[in-house]
């Protein structure tokens, strides 16, 4: 795991803080699933995220939201990347993003999310909405750990 995100102290003073994580698990053919999730109310799929609380760091959020969305409990094994765009009500946002793996839990639909899908590597890419997300995966794929057989 890598060190904790700094933002710059010249970051706008409406930057809206949040982190993610890019979870996966190792299945029993051998290969590598990915969890994504699909939220009604954005008509989107993407992976779990969500705002820091106050105090928190982006590891620490990402591990709290990743667990309020998916049920699951994570570790993080290492920093992906981020992502800036302007938030729907047009502030800028950046997101932090851990590539993590699942020690225990199971999802059930919830205010956030409704519904959670395991996904061969293979078939991330056609279920993700956005670009942005598009390009986390591709760093998280090319990082060794997505692979089982890595040392």
């Amino acid at each position: 795991m890598t060190g904790e995100l700094i933002v710059p102290h010249d970051a706008p003073n409406d930057l809206i803080r949040a982190a993610g994580g890019i979870v996966f698990r190792f299945v029993a053919s051998g290969r590598t699933e990915v969890a994504c999730i699909y939220r009604e109310s954005r008509g989107d799929w993407t992976f779990p995220k969500g705002k820091l609380d106050e105090g928190e760091t982006f590891e620490q959020a990402a591990l709290r939201e990743v667990f309020e969305e998916t049920g699951m409990r994570c570790r993080i094994v290492r920093f992906v990347g981020t992502t800036n765009y302007t938030h729907r009500k047009g502030r800028p946002k950046i997101v932090a993003y851990y590539l993590m793996s699942v020690d225990d839990g199971d999802f059930a639909p919830n205010d956030e999310v409704d519904e959670l899908v395991w996904l061969p590597l293979e078939q991330v890419h056609s279920h993700l909405t956005w670009d942005r997300d598009h390009e986390l995966f591709d760093l998280a794929v090319a990082m060794s750990e997505l692979r089982q057989n890595a040392s």
